[in-house]
């Protein structure tokens, strides 16, 4: 399926074979795994955690995902490590990366053609709420599925670390005669492309300063200013 109709939803399944013929070595593993649940557990971790032999345990989970007990996915924090899920499970964002990964992937064509229409929305609109973003989006059947609030708020808030688009508050008059005072709009600077320079504090000038996620920001976790794209630009600059 095409990245441009929208992330999959998260859904939990049901498993495709019973476990009523394990062995007994193949149903520890297997109660190990249902236990972690949407995290899962990396094949290391499972030879830490169980008093087996590494054959064994590797023997073990063969034989569970050839029964379609458990499925392998990609762990987009230990990309070279074999990770294990439930069948049962569909992973959690932490695992995949959440929206924005397909196959532990960052999915810059999607997230590109979510930005290209925000942009337009907002542009269209002069001055956006972000309530009108996602409305005006969710009409224009971009995605297939429904994108949420949160998603369309990190993708506009890229647009914002893109210096595209300016984060501002109503004034109650004028242009935002129709937006509640001091309710957070946005307004595009300039032509997409062609945007000029932003007017920040000190703090702003760094991208951590405006960015969404901040608060989830670890050196070693999913967001990081390892892998962030907008840090190292600024760090080149």
């Amino acid at each position: 399926m095409s990245r441009l109709q929208g992330p999959n939803a998260l859904k939990r399944k049901r498993p495709g074979a019973t476990s009523d013929s394990l062995t007994e070595h193949e149903r520890i593993v297997h109660d190990v795994m249902q236990g972690k649940q949407d995290m899962g557990i990396s094949q290391r971790d499972m030879k830490r955690e169980i008093n087996l032999p590494d054959n064994l345990v590797t023997k073990c989970l063969k034989s569970l995902l050839a029964k379609n007990l458990i499925k392998e996915v990609k762990n987009i924090q230990n990309r070279g490590r074999k990770h294990f899920i439930s069948a049962e499970f569909e992973p959690s964002n932490e695992i995949t990366g959440g929206a924005w990964y397909v196959e532990g992937s960052l999915d810059t064509e999607y997230i590109n053609v979510l930005k290209e229409q925000c942009w337009r929305k907002i542009y269209g609109l002069k001055v956006a709420t972000l309530e009108g973003v996602t409305d005006a989006i969710k009409r224009s059947n971009v995605s297939q599925i429904e994108l949420s609030k949160q998603q369309i708020e990190e993708i506009v808030k890229a647009l914002v670390l893109d210096n595209e688009v300016m984060e501002v508050k109503s004034s109650g008059t004028g242009e935002f005669a129709s937006i509640p005072v001091g309710k957070v709009c946005y307004k595009c600077i300039g032509k997409r492309g062609y945007g000029g320079e932003p007017k920040v504090g000190t703090m702003a000038s760094i991208p951590c300063g405006v960015c969404p996620q901040i608060s989830h920001c670890t050196p070693d976790g999913i967001i990081s200013p390892k892998a962030c794209v907008y840090y190292k630009k600024w760090l080149d600059f």
